[in-house]
């Protein structure tokens, strides 16, 4: 795979038919929980896999920590959090290695299949496809809330959920081929991973904000309070190079520039297999089945944001 197309994985050819597909992911802990931060940081290096179309096969757990901080029953929470999610998929953790380190890290170095004829990179993006989101954005806004100690507790919940929630939909929608390219949004935003999507295609692209779902309302309220992590507003000041930002208020291109974490998938899908489309996620129960907007032929910047 060519690096320049900006893919969520590496492709490593095995033969006429088959690929492996390599991704690595690991992060400080975002939740207060143990296990359920092993579920999120497993199904966050997982989607990379899902996102390039393939099927994630064995997996290594990563993991960092303070030996006189934390003990090893939440080391053992952290490891089980992480299996459970794995297991989930059909995908064996078969070993791992830990380090000593300031802060707690973890995550998973994942090996996967595709089928050759099945990968979704980012440059297979078409002028005409329409764009599918299959979870609502925000988690960057709801976690810097959770660690301020300032969101709902129904808020918290729902992002706990929303995180880890696997996005193994994205290998059945590559083995059926309605998809012709993916992504899955997690540190460079929306508009972030957009622009790579765009830049790997060559096309431009046009979304209509108030079409993106949030998780609830009270990520507008969050944003408004200042809620916003340092990777949204590192991923915003990128965007104003790729994106047209006039027509959207400062609250939304916040929003749209949220930095994820195990965020859903972009799919970029031809007009014609929408229907399709549209079944395979209401089968999967995706959190949403969201149609943001299309791709489009070129233009001076790569996203355009419609009211």
């Amino acid at each position: 795979m060519n690096s320049s197309t900006f893919d969520d994985a590496g492709i490593y050819r095995l033969d006429r038919h088959r690929a492996l597909v390599q991704t690595v992911d690991f992060f400080t802990p975002i939740v207060d929980d143990p296990f359920a931060y092993g579920q999120i940081a497993a199904a966050n290096a997982l989607s990379d896999v899902f996102a390039m179309g393939g099927r994630p096969i064995t997996a290594l757990n990563l993991m960092g920590f303070p030996m006189n901080l934390v003990s090893s029953k939440t080391i053992a929470s952290i490891l089980r959090g992480g299996l459970e999610k794995a297991a989930e998929v059909g995908c064996a953790i078969i070993g791992g290695h830990s380090i000593r380190n300031p802060e707690p890290i973890y995550g998973l170095a994942v090996t996967g299949v595709v089928d050759l004829r099945n990968i979704l990179a980012n440059e297979n993006a078409r002028a005409g496809d329409l764009l599918v989101l299959t979870k609502p954005l925000g988690t960057g806004i709801a976690t810097t809330a959770i660690k301020h100690g300032v969101t709902s507790r129904a808020l918290k919940k729902k992002v706990i959920a929303l995180m880890s929630q696997t996005n193994s939909v994205g290998a059945e929608l590559a083995e059926k081929r309605y998809v012709r390219a993916a992504t899955d949004i997690t540190g460079f935003g929306l508009l972030g991973h957009l622009a790579n999507m765009c830049r790997a295609s060559k096309v431009s692209a046009e979304i209509f904000p108030d079409r993106v779902p949030a998780i609830t309302d009270e990520i507008f309220k969050l944003i408004k309070r200042d809620c916003i992590p340092g990777g949204t507003r590192d991923n915003l000041k990128a965007a104003t190079n790729t994106a047209d930002l006039k027509s959207v208020s400062p609250v939304q291109r916040a929003f749209l520039a949220d930095a994820q974490t195990s965020g859903g998938l972009l799919l970029c899908v031809a007009e014609s297999a929408m229907p399709s489309v549209l079944r395979v996620l209401t089968k999967a129960r995706t959190p949403c089945a969201a149609v943001i907007g299309r791709m489009t032929h070129g233009r001076k910047k790569l996203i355009c944001l419609r009211k």
